[in-house]
Order: C-alpha cells, then sequence, then structure tokens
C-alpha cells in the first residue's frame, strides 16, 4: 500500500517557475518508480515525467523536455517536479503515482495539485 500526496500548485503568470511535490508513505520509497501526469480540461491525460527508484533515471514528455526536471529525495520520500518557463498550456491538474513494479503501471496515484497559468 502507498499514499501519495501533491503539493506545490498555484496560479502563476507564464515564464514563472513552481516546483511540486510528492510526498510518499507506505511501502519502501526507494523501491518503486514514480511518475507525474497532467490532466487538463476536456483533454486525455498526459505523461510528464518518470523518475526510477535509485533517481539515476528519468524520463520526459516531449512538451516539457528541457523545461521541466523530475527528481527524489528517497531521504525524504519525496519526488519533485521543478517547472520552469511555464505557459498557459502547462495548465493542469498535476498527479503523481507509483510503479511498484517498474513495468510502467502505475498501481496508486496522489489526489492531484492544480496548476494555472496565466498569459
Amino acid at each position: 500500500q502507498v499514499q501519495l500526496v501533491e503539493s506545490g500548485g498555484g496560479l502563476v503568470q507564464a515564464g514563472d517557475s513552481l516546483r511540486l511535490s510528492c510526498a510518499a508513505s507506505g511501502r519502501t520509497f526507494s523501491t518503486y518508480a514514480v511518475g507525474w501526469f497532467r490532466q487538463a480540461p476536456g483533454k486525455e491525460r498526459e505523461f510528464v515525467a518518470r523518475i526510477n527508484r535509485s533517481g539515476g533515471i528519468t524520463d520526459y514528455g516531449d512538451s516539457v523536455k528541457g523545461r521541466f526536471t523530475i527528481s527524489r529525495d528517497n531521504a525524504k520520500n519525496t519526488v519533485y517536479l521543478q517547472m520552469n518557463r511555464l505557459n498557459p498550456e502547462d495548465t493542469a491538474v498535476y498527479y503523481c503515482a507509483a510503479d511498484l513494479h517498474s513495468d510502467y503501471r502505475y498501481n496508486y496515484w496522489g489526489q492531484g495539485t492544480q496548476v494555472t497559468v496565466s498569459s
């Protein structure tokens, strides 16, 4: 069992930065990968970023490459998503999710945090 809680969302202007956090509890944090996803109103859920158990391997969706950075602190049971050069198209609810078996199937999800970028 894993519990995930996202935080750090808010209302910002285009060009600003935000850092999202995903705090985990339950199963030993360093044993699973974590991904970030987002969903805008009327759109399908979109992959944003992923980080493996140790933090040594990361992957990003094409729309955020070069602007977003995912990282993790296994001592703090937390994954971060640093978002730079935000634009209105980044407006969405952002979710973190746990991949317990490293098979790209996400078994547990947080409740989400809203990010709104004004132009």
